[in-house]
């Protein structure tokens, strides 16, 4: 019996990684997709897309565990429903109303502080034991989006406030973002962590319906191409589909603490593909902030016990 259930845990943490793989890609594609078929329509899509295949999984192999889902705990449906929902939306919007692809970089790295935030998190949600180097780790990754959203060369306070006032709103929410996604994480933990299934369906048609009806009072141009139904089809079906099933079993039932930490390499991957597939030179600065970031979400990893 303890074999079966370290295997169920091994399985689960592996889940995990494999998300933390997918979402690699999410904020290249992202970008592509918006700037041909408009944010809002964009991510609707993608959610709708990627809450029916959850649904069609879940049929085909359990039609029951439908059923299972409406029994979860409340506090999971609406708390980490709400959180869901608003991570999604805040994440396409920064990324999408972002004024350039540098910006777009900087956001994301916004978005990234999310794992040591989740780590961060852990201590007084989950009731981890936290140490001095919690300090430094959360210290340096502020200190990464900081750099990050310094573009004119200069560490000064001004022009760090400048540049969020030229485009204030995409940083904002990326920032809502990463304090969301970081609290449903734990939350999910502590609410749903004997249920054997999580109700990231529900959510995904959720965020989906609500941008789609979104859209029916926001006009935006689409311009449909084979390039945007093949993107469209990826972001349905790994970074949405099955990265967020997987991320919420991972943090239910896999070791919390290695996969949120293995997590803080999420930046670095994002930067270097969405580099690669948006053809953008990166800035040394914006390398540093994601190392910064990185390093810190590493600290904060050693700095909590599972105890």
């Amino acid at each position: 019996m303890v074999a079966k259930e370290l295997n169920k845990k091994d399985n689960s943490t592996l889940l995990g990684i494999l998300a933390i793989l997918f979402w690699g890609s999410t904020v290249a594609f992202s970008r592509s997709l918006t700037e041909q078929l408009g944010v809002v329509t964009t991510s609707g899509l993608v959610f709708i897309s990627g809450g029916l295949l959850s649904w069609f999984y879940l049929i085909i192999r359990s039609p029951h565990t439908i059923k299972k889902m409406i029994h979860l705990p409340y506090n999971y449906l609406w708390g980490c429903g709400f959180l869901f929902v608003l991570y999604m939306i805040s994440l396409y919007l920064a990324i999408g109303l972002s004024f350039n692809n540098q910006q777009v970089i900087e956001v994301s790295i916004i978005n990234y502080l999310w794992p040591g935030l989740t780590l961060l998190f852990s201590v007084p949600i989950l009731k981890k034991k936290a140490y001095f180097l919690i300090v430094p780790g959360t210290i340096l990754s502020f200190a990464g989006v900081y750099i990050g959203m310094n573009p004119y060369h200069s560490l000064s306070i001004y022009s760090f406030f400048q540049n969020i006032k030229n485009n204030s709103l995409p940083y904002i929410l990326a920032f809502i973002a990463a304090l969301s996604w970081a609290l449903y994480s734990n939350l999910a933990r502590k609410w749903a962590a004997r249920d054997k299934e999580g109700a990231v369906p529900i959510f995904l048609l959720i965020t989906g319906l609500l941008l789609l009806i979104l859209r029916i009072f926001y006009q935006e141009e689409s311009r449909w191409t084979i390039r945007a139904g093949i993107e469209l089809l990826y972001m349905a079906v790994f970074p949405t589909f099955l990265a967020y099933s997987f991320w919420d079993r991972a943090m239910r039932r896999g070791n919390i603490l290695l996969v949120a930490s293995l997590s803080y390499f999420t930046p670095l991957l994002s930067v270097f593909i969405s580099s690669l597939y948006l053809h953008i030179t990166i800035e040394v600065r914006l390398w540093i902030a994601s190392l910064l970031v990185v390093a810190g979400a590493f600290l904060s990893r050693y700095s909590i016990s599972d105890a």
